[in-house]
């Protein structure tokens, strides 16, 4: 007989049953240990970014497995909301999906589409040949398939920013995630994301959410920002990142020991 298998908790369970705010790093290292290392931090998300790391399928199936020995929940961001890679990330066993660049409603229902089956959308079936459905050890994957996946959006620009509440609406929209670096630009703040007026645009986008009953996450590597944003009733928080906090740290012995690079001699090679 055949192991029959259950699928993990999706992003969208882990939001509706947390009794607090969940808490998560970035993995953009592309390295499945590392991302195994973050995975067993104790923080509750592991997000794999597809959209601004060195990755492809393969590392970032690579990371999946990594992580799944890790109570954590993997969340991945594709590159962009394209039909044919949403479906890519979905076969390879990426439950729960991160759209970025998403700034009206029309774009939040296409990508609905892109994650679920025919007739309610439009996701090639292959869940035979595929690791989404453990090759067709998880019972019933197909007509389960809705609910074994979750679909966060991302609020980026203006444009999205003015349309949140209503992408927030959308059926089939289990999340939303701010992102303040590309919303300081959109802005005219690049490079800004604590300015004043972007920290209020980001807490009007998870006012919306709470509004539309859909969580609201957002990027907030800073602590004070990220308390401030808990405190607005943010459901999720990234604090971090591995590569940024590899460099952070390696900077940081570098000034223990030798000082700044340009105050002293450069490091010996080996």
């Amino acid at each position: 007989m055949p192991i029959r298998l259950n699928a993990a908790p999706t992003f969208a369970d882990r939001l509706r049953e947390a009794d607090r705010t969940l808490f998560g790093m970035w993995s953009c290292a592309g390295s499945p240990l590392v991302a195994e290392i973050c995975a067993g931090s104790g923080l509750d998300i592991v997000l794999v970014d597809g959209e601004h790391s060195p990755v492809g399928l393969e590392s970032i199936l690579a990371q999946l497995q990594a992580v799944a020995a890790y109570p954590a929940v993997p969340l991945v961001r594709a590159p962009f909301g394209d039909t044919v890679v949403l479906k890519q990330l979905l076969d390879l066993g990426a439950q729960n999906v991160l759209v970025p660049m998403v700034d009206s409603v029309e774009q939040a229902e296409a990508v609905v589409r892109a994650v679920r089956y025919p007739p309610q959308g439009i996701r090639g079936v292959g869940s035979a040949l595929a690791r989404s459905s453990r090759w067709s050890r998880i019972p019933d994957y197909l007509a389960r398939a809705s609910d074994l996946v979750s679909l966060t959006v991302q609020i980026e620009t203006v444009e999205g920013l003015d349309a949140a509440a209503a992408i927030a609406a959308v059926d089939g929209v289990d999340a939303l995630l701010v992102g303040p670096a590309d919303l300081a630009a959109s802005m005219g703040l690049l490079g800004q994301q604590n300015h004043p007026d972007v920290i209020a645009a980001v807490e009007g986008v998870i006012e919306a959410g709470r509004a539309a009953g859909t969580p609201v996450g957002v990027n907030a590597f800073d602590p004070a920002t990220a308390d401030r944003y808990v405190a607005a009733g943010a459901a999720y928080v990234l604090v971090g990142a591995d590569v940024t906090l590899l460099a952070r740290a390696s900077e940081a012995l570098a000034g223990r020991f030798i000082g700044t690079v340009s105050d002293g001699p450069a490091p010996a090679s080996y």
